[in-house]
């Protein structure tokens, strides 16, 4: 298992809201949403749609090309077109600085 690695400040992601942050030579989208923090790999498994630039919608992201929705606490694929979830990432906080620890 990969270890934590920074890669934001708390202030860096408003709440609501999203980051796009790279942990190692991944890129990952970091939200906020009532002052807790998710991780998702920034790409919808319908066709690679990058999920940290779509709306954010209480705890669901749509892709910004075909509006497949993903859960953002665990990646689940909520509607079509995206029948498989995205890949979701351990996330701590300690202090001010947001940790993630990939999953794969």
């Amino acid at each position: 298992m990969s270890e934590f690695i920074r890669v934001a400040s708390v202030n860096d992601v408003p709440d609501p809201g999203r980051a796009l942050v790279e942990v190692g030579d991944r890129l990952v989208a970091l939200f906020q949403v009532g002052g807790k923090f998710y991780a998702l790999d920034d790409v919808c498994t319908h066709d690679g749609g990058p999920l940290a630039e779509g709306e954010l919608d209480g705890l669901t992201i749509a892709c910004p090309r075909h509006g497949a929705k993903f859960d953002i606490r665990d990646g689940r694929a909520l509607t079509m077109p995206a029948t498989r979830p995205t890949v979701a990432h351990e996330v701590k906080v300690e202090g001010n600085d947001v940790f993630v620890r990939l999953s794969e």
